[in-house]
């Protein structure tokens, strides 16, 4: 459905519609309740920390995530990156604004079932200041 990049940490990744185990082992997941790439709305995409969604654990603040899709090429810039409990689930609510959350187990070299969840936090780029950065 879409195409993810960092630039910063040179990682291209093929998202797949759904968050079910068969779609996630091919790749991270957007979830379908979510608002799509570029919309308003919360679009939330989920992958696994041990395959497609190692890489986050370098990313940072102000970090750019380009979603391309049939519809257009979004830039998000990242605003936050936080670790939260699985009860947390705010990274996953609507919102009135353009957000992109990535959603992983943390911490990344845990072995068996993580116990915490990395949140990437990240807004929009207005159209301009996007098509500066291309």
């Amino acid at each position: 459905m879409a195409l993810l990049t960092i630039p910063r940490l040179a990682t291209e990744l093929y998202v797949i519609e759904g968050d079910g185990t068969a779609e996630l082992r091919r790749g991270p997941g957007h979830l379908s309740d979510s608002a799509l790439p570029g919309r308003r709305g919360n679009c939330v995409i989920a992958g696994h920390r041990d395959t497609h969604f190692r890489i986050l654990h370098q990313i940072r603040k102000g970090d750019d995530i380009n979603v391309r899709t049939s519809q257009g090429d979004f830039t998000y810039r990242v605003d936050n990156v936080t670790v939260v409990s699985p009860s947390n689930t705010a990274s996953l609510l609507p919102t009135n604004h353009a957000v992109l959350h990535l959603v992983t187990c943390y911490p990344f070299y845990y072995v068996g079932n993580a116990p915490q969840r990395l949140v990437v936090e990240a807004s929009l780029m207005p159209a301009e200041l996007q098509a500066k950065t291309k």
